[in-house]
């Protein structure tokens, strides 16, 4: 037998042991009672609690990030990936409810709940919050330069002001930048209505010759550097910015916006339960809340965090804002497919008109 062969051989088995040994790993019983697998936004979570946790359970933690719920939704749709923990956003929580993607919660096994601030549960996309457990949550406003602008930016009309010439950033996103829109013109963020999202279109071309970028992440060092007058944009980014650069500052416009509610939930892929509510009932603690809240920069809705954390930040109007500030805000509601198929449609007509 050549060498050559003998060498084929060799390389053949060793792919094969590779294979079992894979396999074994796949399927071994014990491997979901050791880990513990997490899907989540990026940067969402304080890295040193993940740390902690570990210390704590035993547990091994297997974690992932995603940019967006539609990204997340179809990983778990799909089934080929084991996720214990996911972080939908108020809208896919209805979404995946609905499509019996998410596992119920037993209540019983999370005895933090009662720190989540009350005003923040049974919302209309989860009611009862039979299936998810607030996590963050925001708003959807407008980041300036004081510097750089006299606009106040009280209303949504302002971002069509001709002084921002080639001088606004928006967010890459279909409902946030639509829904600007709608809600000037006095409609819901989630309209259904043909006619009414066809006006929101067309008044968005209107605010082409203002527009220097749609853009994601990189706004996060763009507006600190000065580099736009404005940028729509979510309240926890708009905080981490403000701190690169105390000329910013962060509004949310008087016809109202949207308020959103990031969650935990269970996902139907969930092979570690146990584990899993172990995991939230952690993060639930008040002193794991509080630090996470503060290494994050978005608004925690646990009530008894907030008491740890500085007074400073929690009774900061532009990220905790009282009910008169959000009282016109509305939660995204899911759409249906069609319809969410069409705000994509539209905005992706307006980026490129």
């Amino acid at each position: 037998m050549s060498k050559i062969i003998k060498n084929i051989i060799v390389i053949i088995i060793l792919i094969l042991l590779l294979q079992m040994i894979k396999l074994g790993l796949t399927y071994h019983p014990n491997l979901h009672e050791q880990n513990l697998f997490i899907y989540n936004w990026g940067e969402y979570i304080d890295p040193d609690l993940i740390t902690k946790f570990e210390k704590e359970s035993g547990y091994n933690v297997v974690y992932e990030t995603f940019d967006s719920n539609e990204a997340m939704y179809t990983k778990v749709k799909a089934g080929s990936s084991p996720y214990d923990i996911i972080f939908p956003s108020d809208y896919m929580v209805d979404k995946m409810r609905q499509e019996n993607l998410l596992v119920p919660l037993d209540y019983k096994q999370l005895p933090a709940f009662k720190n989540i601030d009350k005003q923040f549960l049974n919302k209309p996309f989860d009611p009862k919050n039979k299936y998810s457990i607030p996590y963050f949550w925001g708003t959807v406003g407008i980041i300036y330069n004081t510097t750089k602008t006299n606009l106040k930016f009280d209303s949504w009309e302002d971002l069509w002001d001709p002084s921002l010439e080639n001088d606004l950033f928006l967010v890459d996103g279909a409902r946030e930048v639509l829904g600007s829109s709608l809600k000037s013109l006095g409609y819901s963020l989630n309209s259904i209505n043909d006619q009414q999202l066809n006006l929101a279109q067309q008044k968005l071309f209107g605010l082409q010759d203002n527009v220097k970028a749609i853009i994601g992440d990189e706004m996060l060092q763009l507006m600190p550097q000065g580099e736009a007058a404005a940028a729509l944009t979510w309240s926890g980014s708009a905080q981490a910015m403000i701190d690169e650069n105390s000329d910013l500052t962060y509004t949310i416009p008087k016809e109202g916006s949207n308020i959103f509610l990031d969650n935990i939930a269970i996902a139907k892929t969930a092979k570690n339960k146990k584990g899993a509510y172990e995991f939230i009932n952690f993060m639930l603690l008040p002193e794991n809340a509080a630090q996470n809240a503060d290494w994050v920069g978005y608004a925690t809705p646990n009530k008894a965090a907030q008491k740890l954390m500085d007074p400073d930040v929690i009774n900061d109007p532009r990220f905790y804002p009282p009910y008169e500030v959000t009282k016109n805000d509305e939660y995204y509601r899911f759409i249906g497919n069609e319809y969410m198929q069409k705000y994509n449609d539209l905005f992706l007509e307006f980026k490129m008109y």
